[in-house]
């Protein structure tokens, strides 16, 4: 009685305690020096310690795996329209498409299921994948426009153009909408002050951009002083209607 109560304890202990887990690891390994061919019918030749030295060949562990092709139910930003069959990295895809829903897997049903119809090709909201990602930066993005301060201007289109291939960025001259109204000087009353300007990305998508008038002497005892980081102090508008426009088109669209 005795014996077997313990041995049905020591099983019950066994089979809790016992954790069994599969582990992919798999090394591919390789003889550092051959062994010695033996002749036909002969017992094989009896192995030395150096032919138990091995090389390391790959480690499936460390191997990158390949992309997964997945088909997008929308558009996503940096990535592709409704439709589309991108080939993107396994994490990138689990994480970022196919856990929050905005794409399934690359099979002949969902091919079918997502591919664009004649109605979604006519409205064409995206002019390329990458085409938002260019609006985001350029309405984060705050430019410097030099002007001279000792001979009259009037801020046209090519010196947005001007002022954004120094910054980095290059855009054409028919791309740029200046303000309505102009902007004259040498004023000093408008250094400092911020106007916006539209850029038109691809033909399609409209960006924001703001600009901040500085004044400039080629002449550097004349120059005015240099403010660091201008682009974190509060801005002031050139026009005094433009902000307050702005707010007024916000209230009407919440209402």
């Amino acid at each position: 009685m005795l014996k077997t109560w313990s041995c049905s304890a020591i099983n019950l202990l066994k089979s809790t305690a016992t954790l069994q887990q599969q582990v992919r690891t798999t090394f591919v390994l390789k003889r550092k020096y051959d062994p010695l061919l033996h002749k036909t019918n002969e017992k094989p030749r009896k192995l030395r310690a150096k032919h138990f030295i091995y090389e390391l060949v790959e480690d499936t562990n460390i191997k990158r795996r390949p992309n997964i092709e997945v088909v997008l139910k929308t558009y996503v930003e940096g990535v592709g329209d409704k439709g589309d069959v991108v080939s993107v990295r396994p994490n990138f895809a689990y994480n970022k498409l196919l856990l929050p829903g905005l794409a399934v897997y690359k099979t002949d049903e969902n091919l079918a299921l997502y591919a664009k119809t004649e109605e979604d090709a006519k409205v064409v909201s995206h002019s390329s994948a990458f085409a938002q990602r260019t609006v985001n930066v350029i309405e984060r993005f705050s430019l410097s426009v030099v002007m001279n301060k000792d001979h009259p201007w009037v801020i046209e289109p090519w010196h947005i153009k001007a002022s954004l291939r120094k910054a980095g960025i290059h855009c054409p001259e028919e791309c740029i909408t200046m303000p309505e109204e102009r902007i004259e000087g040498p004023d000093f009353n408008k250094e400092g002050k911020e106007f916006y300007c539209t850029i038109t990305v691809n033909n399609l998508e409209k960006a924001r951009l703001r600009c901040r008038i500085h004044h400039w002497s080629t002449d550097p005892s004349d120059r005015l002083p240099y403010t660091p980081e201008y682009w974190k102090m509060p801005p002031e508008p050139l026009f005094g209607n433009e902000s307050s426009g702005e707010n007024v088109e916000t209230k009407v669209e919440e209402k």
